[in-house]
Order: structure tokens, then C-alpha cells, then sequence
């Protein structure tokens, strides 16, 4: 089963545990938050929203918070040493995409817990 999601303006075709980078969203990090807008929801009998599915929805686990690589936007004319150097960075929000809902379900699916890193013995301590 997948879905498109409409969210910051653009579009995205999901499948349970994608993960994908989005324009900024609020939410803790860990938490589970739900999209509303599903334009389509495809599987065996695919449903077309008129703009959107009534009733369907998909649960995102919010994984990170960061911003995205640096835009330059340089201008340079001519004459008179002329320059305007000027930079952006967006933010973004990572999400794995828990469940595709349908007919006005509620999650099932809890945050994942996270790994605990294994913290590695030197080599010099291993030998003795």
C-alpha cells in the first residue's frame, strides 16, 4: 500500500518505514504526528481524493530536526564592483512514515525505540 502526502507545498509518494527529508514541521523529536492531506491512496483498489481522501491519513514518527545544505545566491554586475553575496539554509525535518490510515482510524504504532550504542573497548585494553 502507498500513498501520495501533500506537505510544505509539495508532494511525496510514501510507503510504510520511508524515510524522508520535508520541510520544517512542529513536533518532538520521537513523537508521532499525523498528515491529513492524502491526495491518493494506492493498493489493490487505488482511491483518488477530490483534493483530498476523506478519512485518510498517515502516522509519521518526527526522527530529527536539522537544516539543509547552504544556497549561495551570488549577483554580480559589470560595473562599479558590483557583488551581493548572500546565503540560506532551510530547515528540515526527517520523518519515518509509520502507517497509512484510512475511514478516520487513530495510530496503532508507537514511536520506535531508539538503539543504545555498544561503546567499543580499545584495542590496547583488549590485548591485556
Amino acid at each position: 500500500m502507498f500513498a501520495v502526502i501533500k506537505t510544505g507545498g509539495k508532494q511525496y509518494r510514501v510507503v510504510p518505514d520511508d524515510v524522508l527529508e520535508v520541510g520544517k514541521i512542529e513536533g518532538e523529536v520521537g513523537s508521532i504526528i499525523q498528515l491529513n492531506e492524502v491526495l491518493v491512496v494506492g493498493g489493490d483498489t487505488p482511491v483518488l481524493g477530490i483534493p483530498t481522501v476523506a478519512g485518510a491519513s498517515v502516522a509519521v514518527e518526527v526522527l530529527d530536526h536539522k537544516r539543509g545544505p547552504k544556497v549561495i545566491a551570488f549577483k554580480k554586475r559589470r560595473r562599479k564592483n558590483s557583488r551581493r553575496k548572500r546565503g540560506y539554509r532551510d530547515e528540515i525535518t526527517v520523518l519515518r512514515i509509520s502507517e497509512i490510515l484510512t475511514d478516520g482510524a487513530k495510530p496503532t504504532k508507537g514511536p520506535r525505540p531508539k538503539r543504545e550504542k555498544v561503546a567499543k573497548e580499545p584495542a590496547a585494553e583488549a590485548a591485556e
